[in-house]
């Protein structure tokens, strides 16, 4: 793998496509990295256009504009073993879909980039 891979999680890589409060953040700590996830990252993303779109009809083109790119995101997708990812949600007291970005890290041996706070912690 290489040096500057990282495992990115929704939370992090929404803010950056959707231009939310903590986008600069959230690229600072993927500049200049190969980013990776797990498949479900694409239906996460398409939930939070979702979201947005039904709060914010008005500012339909940009958000659908915004998750255009995500094909260009330039991510490497991993399938997660369901076996491995439930019985680390179990442990670590997580859902399904966050341990999946957990064991995937853990997997690779590199750092996950979130911004949600129980999965922050499990990670450390």
């Amino acid at each position: 793998m290489p040096d500057r891979l990282k495992v990115v999680d929704a939370s992090a890589l929404a803010a950056i496509l959707f231009a939310e409060p903590r986008a600069e953040e959230a690229a600072a700590l993927l500049d200049d990295c190969d980013l990776a996830a797990p498949t479900l990252l694409r239906y996460e993303i398409g939930s939070v256009c979702l979201k947005k779109l039904a709060t914010y009809p008005h500012k339909q083109r940009p958000l659908l504009e915004a998750l255009a790119l995500y094909p260009r995101m330039n991510l490497r997708e991993f399938e997660v073993p369901i076996p491995e990812s439930v019985a680390l949600a179990r442990r670590e007291r997580l859902t399904a879909y966050d341990a999946a970005y957990l064991w995937l890290a853990q997997e690779l041996d590199v750092e996950l980039v979130t911004f949600d706070d129980t999965l922050r912690r499990a990670s450390h």
